[in-house]
């Protein structure tokens, strides 16, 4: 007979989370006689110590740690398998996870966003920030359904589909109060090695992290998004390349200066990316919405 059950291994999921039985009961709306009794049962059944009990903080056993990380995969599975029969049954997700590359703020999907949730209320949506080759890790890992806006080439081994959204420039700025602002002539390798770059971090878990415009040893200051490294670099923090639409619009309010680089960076290439064999109606609107030669272009104009 099956000693353990779902609804089990939810309880203890939520103990761990919460830190005690009462706060597990709070969350997943059960009297805290409930999870007592399941906890002390599937103790029972296995013959072994789950929890060791610090006043009213419940704390895994060794045992029961084993235990929860194994089911927390078989929890995984399940949800897994109720989104697919949800899916079969309506044509519609119940769940779609959107990760915008970092140069991109998820507010600029908010007329998107608006437009979806009139035609598909029953699809919940999720849009996270993924940056560099953590984009693709991303939908590789089943992270999320949808790519919007990643950058450069997609990994090897295929298993997905893409789309194109356009190129862009990049262009290397710095505040006008910065030293190399006032350097005469092109700037070259000497001259950016004596100064500290701004770079956007790659939040790849797995694959190789991308590094962009940084050279060997360079004084970097890492930050989470595009919009953060434009802002630091119109506050004279440091210097690197910036996609020209920003640029420009930045130095048109007299908030940066593009200089002349002796190597440039190569221009951008941005998709939409979504993995081969999933075509969700969810899924297909985003991508019918998006894809167009206006997008990128919209885009720029809002981050300006």
């Amino acid at each position: 007979m099956l000693k353990l059950s779902l609804d089990a291994l939810q309880i203890l999921d939520a103990i761990d989370r919460r830190g005690s039985f009462s706060a597990a009961g709070k969350a997943l709306h059960k009297v805290p006689s409930t999870i007592s009794y399941t906890v002390a049962k599937l103790e029972d059944d296995l013959g072994v110590q789950l929890f060791d009990r610090v006043g009213p903080r419940a704390e895994l056993t060794v045992a029961g740690r084993a235990l929860l990380d194994e089911g927390r995969h078989l929890l995984r599975a399940a949800r897994e398998l109720e989104l697919r029969v949800r899916r079969v049954a309506s044509g519609w997700e119940s769940e779609l996870t959107l990760a915008l590359d970092s140069v991109f703020p998820a507010w600029l999907l908010g007329a998107d966003v608006q437009a979806f949730r009139e035609v598909a209320r029953q699809t919940r949506l999720r849009l996270v920030s993924e940056a560099l080759s953590g984009t693709w890790e991303a939908l590789l890992d089943r992270r999320a359904d949808l790519l919007v806006g990643a950058a450069g080439e997609g990994p090897s081994g295929g298993g997905y589909m893409v789309e194109p959204l356009g190129t862009v420039a990049f262009v290397f700025a710095v505040a006008p109060r910065h030293p190399l602002a006032r350097v005469e002539g092109v700037l070259g390798r000497e001259q950016l090695a004596e100064h500290c770059a701004v770079a956007v971090a790659d939040s790849a878990r797995r694959l190789l992290p991308r590094t962009v415009g940084l050279l060997m040893g360079q004084e970097t200051l890492t930050v989470p998004d595009m919009v953060s490294k434009v802002r630091l670099q119109c506050q004279g923090v440091g210097f690197g390349f910036l996609p020209e639409p920003c640029a420009r619009a930045a130095a048109a309010r007299g908030e940066l200066v593009i200089r002349e680089v002796a190597e440039h960076k190569p221009d951008e290439s941005f998709w939409l990316a979504w993995r081969t064999g999933e075509d969700g109606a969810a899924l297909r609107w985003w991508r019918q919405r998006l894809t167009g030669p206006d997008t990128l272009q919209r885009w720029w104009q809002a981050l300006g």
